[in-house]
């Protein structure tokens, strides 16, 4: 019976204390996150419970077991997949806690600063820092894990470690591709080129760039698909980046119209126009004669708005409402296409059918 009872209550008992002390540790996040609503922190952090639990009962399983007198060949095998069980939760854990503490970071300083460019640079640089953190905590938890429950690879993981530059080399040689974009990445992140939320123009294509990784880049454009690019792109070729030194910007207009545009109407009514436009910004406006053809005249329209996505919506509204208004009110300020009716042979003048003889007589 004690062979029985012994195990039952030394593994039950250790996972009701995990179990209890975990439920303790989220109760008082709750408390905490209650009792200073300002703090967003402590709320954040209660993410890490399901993780924390099996950390903690992986750990004190693996610390009682022996208490349990359990007799079998392969114990030493359940107590190394304990601690594989345990390591990688902590380092679970450990992603859990750099998540919460990269976006409680991220909202106080949102809080504190006015300057969009700079939050959304730090929102960039905690992202790949997160990243980065990830990827080294679940290789280094797995090659620890992978040890503990197979000892008999320490010897080959001993002759790899002596082999380690040329597999280096080697590895190099094979992932450039790979490490240059990862190296890309990084000097995305702490530089200020681009950033998540930057409006951008990429390969003709207008969009805002919605993810940065290690290796790539996600830019969302207007119309809701996502081009995908390697971050070595923006390291390596021009690129329009409209949210650079501020998001405020000037958007262009062009019209072809008839020489006869009675021009400083146009202007005026333009000027009317923006003063009832809430997403104009008031910084400036213009309407010039940019150039002319023998059949038409170019005029440029220029409005100021206080970031790209208003000024792609003026652009298209004053464009629409110039138009408009010029088909109402001056209708033969559009342009026209001179076109004639070509004479028939019936039709054709005796002049006519002398330059056409005289033509081909020539060309005979």
């Amino acid at each position: 019976m004690e062979d029985v009872l012994r195990p039952l209550i030394v593994l039950g008992g250790t996972l009701a204390v995990t179990v209890l002390i975990g439920l303790l540790i989220d109760r008082l996040l709750r408390y905490s996150s209650d009792t200073h609503p300002k703090t967003r922190l402590p709320g954040l952090l209660r993410r890490v419970q399901l993780p924390l639990q099996v950390l903690l009962a992986s750990a004190a399983l693996h610390n009682t077991f022996p208490l349990a007198q359990l007799h079998f060949a392969q114990q030493e095998v359940v107590r190394n997949v304990l601690a594989a069980v345990a390591i990688m939760s902590a380092a679970w854990v450990a992603v859990r806690v750099v998540d919460a503490t990269a976006e409680n970071t991220l909202h106080k300083y949102a809080d504190r600063t006015a300057d969009t460019a700079k939050v959304r640079q730090l929102n960039t640089q905690l992202a790949l820092v997160r990243r980065i953190v990830t990827v080294l905590l679940a290789l280094s938890t797995a090659a620890v894990a992978i040890l503990l429950l197979f000892p008999n690879l320490r010897v080959l993981g001993t002759s790899l470690l002596a082999s380690a530059g040329v597999i280096g080399v080697i590895a190099g040689v094979a992932a450039q591709s790979t490490l240059g974009n990862l190296m890309a990445g990084l000097q995305i992140a702490f530089g200020d080129s681009v950033k998540i939320g930057d409006t951008v123009v990429v390969e003709d294509e207008w969009g805002t760039v919605e993810e940065i990784t290690l290796t790539f880049l996600t830019v969302r454009i207007w119309d809701d698909r996502r081009l995908t690019m390697p971050v070595s792109y923006f390291n390596s070729k021009p690129y329009e980046n409209w949210s650079k030194g501020g998001s405020q910007i000037t958007g262009t207009v062009y019209l072809h119209l008839d020489h006869s545009t009675p021009v400083q109407e146009l202007r005026e009514h333009l000027r009317d126009y923006l003063q009832r436009r809430k997403d104009w910004d008031h910084r400036n406006w213009n309407l010039l004669v940019t150039d002319s053809t023998p059949t038409s005249i170019i005029v440029r329209a220029s409005m100021s708005a206080r970031n790209p996505d208003d000024v792609w919506t003026l652009r298209c509204a004053v464009r629409e409402e110039l138009l408009t208004w010029l088909g109402r009110t001056h209708p033969y300020a559009l342009p026209k296409v001179a076109t004639a009716t070509a004479p028939t042979l019936e039709h054709r003048t005796p002049a006519m059918a002398g330059s056409v003889n005289g033509y081909r007589n020539a060309s005979d």
